[in-house]
């Protein structure tokens, strides 16, 4: 042990003293010589300089520059495999400990500008680790909202230097910082009614500034501080009460946005109040561009603003606060990105948050006025509006590219060998007269691979939409997302009313009208299923005298409901719009009584629909049409083989034993009648006993209109 740490030792001395020369030099080669020629293994050797270069290190806490090259020569030490790959991160990490945050500030500047360093093959798999380590640890040291720059220029250069798909930097799941809570509220006494007008004094030469004041109370504070809320959690608003809330207070804000006009503010170059000032709101720089109506420079903006992360939601400093430009613009920014969360499709959302027609058009109405208000805000209002909607419209690709799994991002090697390949045949062509440019384009392009069908499906399922393998039919079956209710709507009803079908003269002509009418009867009114009794009527007079019942109906309602009203006392004290929905509820009720009513027929509907009687004589006279075939329906019209028996035993001869069978099933039977008789005859192919029954049918036909006539 003792010469393991004797050795140790006289390694650290040799290398501590040719460490020194040779970054005094600047030359690795020295160190590099001097490594070679120590008699030690490569562990021991690695082990000794590693804890040089962190002594000498701790030298150097005041001199950035000197740092700044004594973690170069580190990272050239590692290349020349002399030290771990982590050396330079692990410097990066003590140096950062022992410095106070202004001086890391200016260090990290080095670690930013080296991120293609960190991301080499033989630092990266080794050093990510400790990079994200380092970085984290300063990110505790830092106040979120008194070193805000710092900590975005910590997670950007993360960002840099992992790889998009890096699942430890990505909000997989769609989670919301509910810790970030806006803490507001005091007592009502302590805050009196201000009104807010643009920093002028109450009297400028004169004349009451009476124009473009706005009343800051207790109410519209705690509307404003309540949205932070809503900004903080977005998943609120697919709340019926939370969204009636949010919009309450969101229309408040904005009207108050839009009442007090910054401009004018700006203008004023008179402003004596010290509270109100220019200077203490926005610069004052930024208020003497404004008021010469000239476009100031980026560069002065950066110098003159201030940017804060956080706001202070003291109810005095609310006044101020709108008159900010830069407040008010991170307040509308807050609501562009909430409505385009709630527009958006999160795979992670549940399937109740979805937004009503009525909420989607609210936003897309507030939408455009956020718009407008952060173009009125000054300075480079439109210029700032054009690239917010810029940033949003590239956060919508993001959103794409997680719903679908957060794939990593990859350079098409294939498509960019053949567009190079074919670039050199082309211009050899032209400098052969052309004949290496016919062999490039006779060649047929790379195909690219085409993704599974089961993926394509799998990935518009994830998106909540349909893929149907083309891509017009797959647009249309996605216009709308509920396509059974779809077909339910009213513009796809193309069957005409059942009235107006019956009065068309001309559709009677058509064999077909009969069929149609039954249809549409069948599916608009309960007469279908209550008049038409008997089958042994024609089709055509009983569609006629539906349409005369139909007809009836409508007058005898509208009749009874004339008399309603004016035998109805009038009440002034119930609200007209309740009188209107009992009366149509009343009118619906007697509608549907009428309807089901089958005993008030009229003494033409009657006869009509008189049933076809047949008299034993007339029996008598088709038995022998049926002969010898009547048990063959005996046992269609349900009768058993004891029955059938007992008719032959009966009878002596085959009509009067057929004659007793229809005798008993037209007594017997409910469904009993010629029609059904010649129906069934000619099912069991006994075709001249079903004409002879029709002809019975023709004859007693013509005796009943006679009898009505």
């Amino acid at each position: 042990m003792s010469s393991n740490s004797s050795n140790f030792l006289v390694l650290l001395k040799t290398f501590t003293e040719s460490l020194e020369r040779a970054f005094a030099a600047n030359d690795i080669e020295v160190l590099k010589a001097d490594y070679d020629a120590a008699r030690a293994s490569d562990n021991d050797k690695k082990t000794a300089l590693h804890q040089a270069f962190r002594d000498m290190l701790l030298t150097k806490t005041e001199d950035i520059p000197a740092i700044e090259r004594f973690i170069s020569f580190a990272v050239n030490s590692c290349r020349k495999d002399m030290t771990v790959a982590t050396m330079p991160v692990v410097l990066l990490g003590d140096i950062f400990d022992a410095v106070t945050l202004d001086r890391a500030e200016q260090i990290f500047t080095y670690v930013e500008n080296n991120v293609a360093i960190w991301k080499e093959e033989c630092f990266f798999t080794a050093c990510k680790h400790n990079l994200l380590r380092m970085c984290n640890d300063l990110l505790r040291r830092l106040s979120r909202s008194q070193n805000t720059v710092f900590c975005g220029r910590i997670l950007l250069f993360l960002a840099k230097f992992f790889p998009f798909s890096e699942r430890s930097g990505l909000n997989i799941i769609s989670e919301f910082n509910l810790e970030n809570i806006t803490e507001y509220g005091m007592d009502g006494n302590e805050m009196a009614v201000d009104q807010l007008s643009g920093g002028a004094d109450p009297e400028v030469d004169g004349e009451p500034a009476e124009e473009n004041k706005l009343k800051i109370d207790y109410n519209l504070y705690c509307k404003f501080w309540a949205l932070q809320d809503f900004f903080r959690n977005p998943n609120q608003c697919y709340n019926k009460v939370q969204w009636k809330t949010f919009e309450t207070h969101a229309k408040s804000v904005l009207s108050a946005f839009s009442s007090f006009k910054l401009e004018e503010h700006r203008a004023s170059s008179t402003s004596s109040d010290p509270a109100t000032k220019p200077s203490d709101i926005g610069g004052s720089t930024t208020a003497a561009a404004a008021a010469n109506n000239c476009p100031m420079e980026e560069d002065q903006i950066r110098e003159s603003g201030h940017f804060f992360a956080k706001f202070l939601t003291n109810p005095k400093l609310l006044s101020l606060q709108l008159s900010d430009s830069n407040f008010r613009r991170s307040v509308l920014v807050q609501f562009l990105i909430l409505f385009q969360y709630l527009n958006s499709t999160v795979k992670f959302k549940a399937e109740t948050h979805v937004l009503t027609q009525a909420q989607s058009d609210w936003l897309k109405e507030t939408e455009t006025q956020v718009y407008q208000l952060i173009e009125e805000s000054p300075p480079n209002g439109k210029k700032f509006a054009n690239t917010a909607r810029h940033m949003l419209l590239r956060e919508e690709l993001w959103n794409s590219w997680k719903n679908e799994g957060c794939k990593e991002f990859k350079r098409p090697e294939a498509a960019l060998e053949d567009t190079s390949s074919s670039t050199v045949a082309v211009a050899g062509g032209a400098a052969s007269g052309g004949a290496a440019t016919s062999t490039a384009s006779g060649r047929p392009p790379a195909k690219r691979p085409r993704k599974p069908l089961g993926d394509l499906i799998r990935d518009a399922t994830k998106q909540g939409k349909f893929y149907m393998g083309n891509s017009e039919i797959t647009r249309l079956w996605n216009l709308c997302p509920d396509n059974l209710q779809a077909c339910k709507g009213t513009d796809r009803n193309f069957l005409p009313s059942l009235e107006t079908y019956l009065e068309n003269p001309k559709e009677k002509q058509d064999p077909s009208f009969e069929w149609r009418a039954l249809r549409l009867l069948a599916r608009q009114s309960p007469h279908f299923f209550t008049l038409f009794n008997s089958p042994s009527y024609k089709v055509a007079d009983y569609l006629e005298s539906v349409r005369k019942k139909i007809q009836k109906d409508k007058l005898d309602i509208k009749l009874e409901h004339a008399i309603q009203e004016e035998t109805a006392p009038t009440n002034a004290e119930q609200p007209e719009a309740e009188g209107e929905g009992l009366v149509g509820e009343e009118e619906h009720e007697q509608m549907d009584t009428e309807l089901l009513k089958t005993e008030q027929l009229t003494p033409e509907d009657k006869n009509t629909h008189k049933t076809l009687a047949v008299t034993k004589a007339q029996l008598s006279e088709l038995a022998p049409s049926i002969g010898r075939d009547w048990k063959k329906l005996a046992t269609k019209l349900g009768y058993s083989a004891d029955e059938i028996q007992y008719f032959e035993s009966e009878h002596a001869t085959v009509a009067d034993q057929c004659c007793h069978l229809l005798t008993l099933w037209f007594d017997d039977d409910m469904d009993a009648s010629l029609d059904n008789l010649a129906y069934i005859l000619e099912g069991l192919d006994m075709i001249p006993a079903a004409d002879a029954v029709k002809q019975m049918i023709a004859l007693l036909t013509e005796k009943v209109e006679e009898v009505s006539e």
